[in-house]
């Protein structure tokens, strides 16, 4: 079958596989896509180039609906602020309860911080700059604060962790650690405690109100793999999902983190070396669903309701293949890498994912039981 053929048969499948497809080109490659409220995200630039775009896109009219309104007019993303960069953005997260983002570059680089304008103005500007006590040598990964005065938590390896007040720029906490181990993901369970993912997989939880240090949880006998985590709190529970780059998913309770709760091998041949966008996901409202990208072009999605505290081979849920099947993709492998993906926060099945070739989908699949 020649490479035109599988693109117009995936476009005919598609027509049953999706309830809703949209496809936008970005003038440049996004390794974020950071909700700014539920209607809207943050996309940026981060290759190589003199200055990156910083765009908030409403979705499509569509997507942002909750009530049926029968045929929308608007089908496409809409520009709403847009600003400029000096910096690649290789990390962003919005500030909870403001209309500010926060952004990570290349290794070495201050924070930057950012204003979105409002309905009067369509300009995103920076406005200010975290200097980082040590030069950082990975992406520092960033995490809002949820509660008290607009903060961020930061840091690229265990030993500059730290919690810096946005309006006063000043330090509010430092893990306190001697530790080198690289960051792959940071993020709170509550307005004190937060968790730490190192690249090799340990989990380490801290509390912004005890400076003496993070507990660190090793992640035992799974070795030899990059690792990335996603967070998932469910009334008094809270489940900490991690992926490594050979395709394993290790699910945890946060009330015992030395044992995994379930685990299971992906049915994906991880076509990524550099792990550079290894990502994992919670559905925020669909239950005991995860996606997962970065390994291969594809998003995977994972129903974890059967899983067992024995690894086993798990089968998708679903696959999006829409960045391979993108016009070019098969002339540069490369380009349908997928840099990034995000949950919609409360359409079940609608996610939103990027590709190296700028492509940016969003797309809700059909259920399979609605179809059968």
């Amino acid at each position: 079958m020649d490479e035109q053929t599988e693109e117009d048969d995936w476009f005919i499948e598609s027509l049953h596989m999706y309830t809703d497809l949209h496809v936008f080109e970005l003038q440049d490659p996004t390794r974020v896509i950071g909700w700014t409220s539920d209607k809207s995200v943050c996309v940026a630039g981060y290759k190589a180039a003199k200055v990156h775009e910083i765009l908030e896109l409403l979705l499509p009219q569509k997507l942002s609906a909750k009530d049926n309104q029968g045929l929308c007019p608007e089908r496409d993303f809409k520009v709403l602020h847009g600003g400029f960069s000096e910096d690649s953005v290789n990390c962003l997260t919005h500030i909870s309860g403001t209309r500010c983002v926060v952004t990570s570059g290349d290794p070495g680089s201050s924070l930057h911080l950012w204003h979105i304008g409002g309905e009067d103005c369509d300009v995103l500007k920076k406005i200010g700059d975290i200097h980082l006590k040590t030069e950082t040598k990975s992406v520092c990964k960033l995490a809002s604060g949820v509660a008290g005065a607009p903060s961020v938590l930061h840091g690229s390896q265990i030993s500059d962790i730290e919690l810096t007040d946005l309006t006063s720029r000043k330090l509010l906490y430092t893990a306190g650690e001697d530790a080198s181990d690289k960051v792959s993901g940071l993020q709170f369970v509550d307005a004190s405690v937060f968790v730490v993912c190192t690249d090799g997989g340990d989990l380490c939880l801290g509390d912004v109100r005890d400076p003496s240090g993070l507990r660190r949880v090793p992640l035992g006998e799974h070795g030899g793999s990059h690792w990335c985590m996603d967070l998932k709190k469910d009334g008094v529970s809270c489940s900490v999902a991690r992926l490594s780059s050979s395709s394993q998913v290790v699910v945890s309770d946060l009330r015992d983190l030395r044992s995994a709760f379930s685990q299971a091998q992906l049915n994906i041949q991880p076509e990524n070396t550099s792990c550079e966008f290894l990502s994992v996901t919670w559905a925020p409202v669909l239950d005991n669903c995860l996606a997962v990208s970065a390994l291969d072009g594809l998003v995977h999605i994972y129903d974890t309701t059967s899983w067992r505290p024995d690894s086993s081979e798990a089968p998708a849920l679903f696959v999006h293949r829409g960045h391979v099947m993108s016009p070019g993709s098969e002339a540069d492998a490369g380009a349908s890498l997928v840099t990034t993906h995000a949950w919609h926060p409360w359409r079940p099945r609608t996610l939103l994912s990027a590709a190296m070739d700028g492509s940016l989908h969003v797309w809700d699949w059909v259920e399979k039981r609605m179809t059968s």
